[in-house]
């Protein structure tokens, strides 16, 4: 629910369901009585573009910003006031388009202390052989995916400013001050930094 409307996400379109709650008059057995209901959904009304959500694990909900994925076309969406946006074509839509497309699950969850969506796709490469898991961020305020990231979250959620992922069960708070640096789930990783370097200036990259 957002504000009195309801959003749906559907697997191949995502709708606005108009006035929720409220008061409306329709004809209840056939006759010409009509009674007052609050039990009737109005017009559906959808967001401009062709995308929809088949994995519903993936949406998470960052104030009005809901983000979610679209196997189907291999997108991650964000759906705003402003309507519809395609985030993975920032910089990674041919990465997404490639790896969504063999994705078994895609777990979505939204980090307010950093304000990051953080996203975990497990990706069969061949079944019962190999199987590819990543985690990385789209962080509202680069406007970009900023990192790829060493935990396997099954899910997440922010509560009071802070963030905790879950594994086997068990919760886990991030971003502690005691916690050793890049431990997730008691096992301890090694940080890496890739540097880029721009060998034409004159072009943005």
């Amino acid at each position: 629910v957002r504000d009195t409307d309801l959003i749906a996400f559907c697997e191949d379109k995502v709708l606005k369901i108009l006035s929720s709650g409220k008061d409306a008059l329709f004809n209840a057995d056939g006759n010409m009585q009509l009674t007052a209901s609050n039990r009737v959904l109005g017009q559906s009304i959808p967001f401009v573009g062709d995308f929809g959500c088949q994995h519903p694990e993936s949406i998470a909900i960052d104030d009005y910003r809901i983000y979610f994925t679209d196997q189907a076309r291999g997108s991650v969406l964000r759906l705003s006031r402003d309507g519809m946006t395609q985030v993975s074509s920032e910089g990674m839509s041919d990465w997404f388009n490639d790896q969504l497309e063999r994705a078994d699950s895609i777990v979505g969850s939204f980090d307010d202390k950093k304000g990051e969506y953080n996203l975990t796709i497990h990706e069969t490469i061949n079944p019962n052989v190999k199987k590819n898991v990543y985690t990385l961020s789209f962080n509202e305020r680069d406007k970009g995916w900023t990192s790829f990231k060493s935990f396997i979250q099954e899910s997440g959620l922010s509560l009071n400013n802070k963030y905790y992922t879950f594994k086997k069960g068990r919760a886990y708070v991030h971003h502690s001050e005691e916690a050793l640096r890049n431990n997730f789930y008691g096992t301890q990783y090694n940080s890496t930094v890739t540097s880029l370097i721009n060998m034409q200036p004159s072009i943005i990259k």
